[in-house]
């Protein structure tokens, strides 16, 4: 897949007009995959976002707009979540793209075909309920930006901030899948454990210091046996894509628990994924070289390195975090963005996460979810937690109206956007990731 794939083409334009407005996330070029619930239904059913609309995967396949694909896929555009796509791979998310891409396109015959059914094919956005994209049998979350481990790390052991494995393995947990939701479920501040006063047992209660974590997804596809690994020239095509995720912390949980096995229930609470899942085919266009290591550090170890994935591993997405309190939405004001970074700026890539977690023979299935760790940049701007914003609550963000926030307060609403975008190539988004915090129970 290169970028001058027929679907990337920047002249391309669809019948589904807000898909051709400038700055849209779904313009024709990008046709991330998504499952979605009617109101009126129980049942999702796979959808392709264009502009402010979604693509019904599930009428136009029994419309017969599909026949071109082999029946399995045409199955796996029927069912109730991305898996069986994601369980036939890259090669076939590939040929639903193209098919999908001619049936939007206004200059088609296809295109023609479809727009003369459009009230049959097409849902607005904001008049149906949005899923998971997959049922995640597995989620690890990793710690992939050095400029996150080396902050965090300084304000726990400014002497030694960073731990001597960092530079040589790439670090993670495993998360817990069961709490993973879609873009707008509300989050509910965690009850647990924390030790507010070195001199007195712990007591148990609610989280006083809930944190955001702005990270991104990746989306694994196909299967491996027990025992099988994932070699690094293979990785990237068993990415089947990227979405946002905000893995909220509970940090005075956390920094009581994570010793000596690491976070806990300060995680597992909830994860919130954006809707979308972007495929790494429309991404083509914005892939970097992986991160230029400075003079000093070691290099990957063989099995974590690959020439392609070091020209060509990294993503150029633009990231932000915004924050609208409730105070905020009660005047009616916008949202106030607390940090702007990009991907790039991660350590690791996405190829190396999956190449390591299956380096042990641990089994990788379609839907399985990785998630990137923090992403942080080299300036202030660029820290992607309040954790690192506030210096551990030392220095709390003024907010308008004289509000000022170390950590979240009940009614805060954090938000997650990032695009792509770059000269000779069309913009692309990931639509919004976000979550409201409710009072504990």
């Amino acid at each position: 897949m290169t970028a001058l794939d027929e679907t990337l083409d920047p002249s391309l334009r669809s019948w589904v007009e807000d898909a051709n407005v400038l700055g849209s996330d779904f313009p024709i070029q990008n046709l991330p995959f998504g499952v979605f619930r009617h109101d009126f239904e129980e049942r999702p059913r796979v959808g392709i976002a264009i502009g402010g609309h979604v693509l019904d995967c599930l009428s136009a396949t029994r419309a017969g707009l599909f026949d071109s694909l082999s029946p399995p896929v045409r199955d796996a555009l029927q069912s109730w979540s991305l898996n069986a796509l994601m369980a036939l791979g890259r090669d076939d998310a590939r040929a639903v793209r193209r098919v999908a891409s001619r049936l939007l396109r206004a200059d088609t015959a296809d295109g023609r075909t479809a727009a003369g059914m459009r009230d049959a094919l097409l849902v607005r956005m904001d008049g149906i309920g949005m899923c998971v994209p997959a049922e995640i049998g597995d989620y690890t979350d990793f710690y992939a930006s050095v400029f996150h481990a080396t902050n965090v790390g300084a304000l726990f052991r400014p002497d030694n901030p960073l731990l001597p494995n960092y530079k040589w393995v790439p670090i993670g947990y495993h998360g817990r899948a069961s709490t993973v939701v879609s873009t707008g479920t509300p989050v509910r501040r965690p009850r647990g454990q924390r030790r507010p006063d070195e001199q007195k047992p712990p007591v148990f209660g609610p989280s006083v210091a809930l944190d955001y974590e702005l990270e991104v997804a990746a989306w694994v596809s196909g299967m491996s046996a027990p025992g099988e690994t994932i070699p690094i020239a293979q990785a990237n095509e068993r990415l089947f894509g990227l979405s946002l995720l905000n893995d909220w912390s509970a940090r005075d949980i956390q920094s009581w628990e994570y010793q000596p096995l690491g976070p806990f229930l300060s995680k597992s609470f909830a994860t919130t994924v954006s809707p979308w899942v972007v495929t790494a085919d429309a991404l083509a266009p914005f892939r970097t070289p992986a991160f230029a290591r400075p003079e000093g550090d070691p290099a990957p170890l063989p099995y974590l390195h690959d020439a392609a994935d070091q020209a060509s591993g990294g993503y150029d997405i633009t990231l932000e975090v915004w924050l609208r309190t409730a105070a905020m939405r009660a005047r009616e004001a916008p949202a106030v963005r607390l940090s702007h970074g990009n991907f790039q700026s991660m350590y690791w890539t996405m190829a190396q996460l999956l190449t390591h977690h299956a380096s042990n023979g641990c089994m990788m299935r379609a839907g399985d979810l990785l998630g990137s760790g923090t992403v942080s940049g080299a300036d202030a701007e660029a820290r992607g937690c309040l954790l690192e914003l506030t210096r551990r609550g030392a220095e709390p963000v003024a907010l308008p109206e004289g509000e000022t926030r170390a950590f979240l307060q009940d009614g805060d609403e954090v938000i997650i956007r990032g695009w792509c975008e770059r000269d000779g190539a069309t913009r692309i988004g990931f639509g919004d990731c976000r979550g409201v915090v409710l009072a504990a129970t």
